[in-house]
């Protein structure tokens, strides 16, 4: 993924932090945990960036 493409998940609404240390982030958007960042895991299922991406309203 190219860094100017890249999704920042810590300035998304839909991200959150999880109790579970197997999976300590997680999206509301898309419905899932993970250890790695949600946008990343959606780049490598899909190909594409993460299409549900919102900032969070300051």
């Amino acid at each position: 993924m190219i860094n100017e493409k890249r999704i920042n998940c810590f300035q998304c609404q839909y991200f959150y932090t999880t109790w579970e240390q197997a999976h300590p982030r997680g999206c509301k958007g898309y419905g899932f945990k993970t250890k790695a960042m949600p946008s990343l895991v959606v780049f490598q299922s899909s190909g594409s960036p993460c299409m549900k991406f919102k900032p969070k309203v300051k």
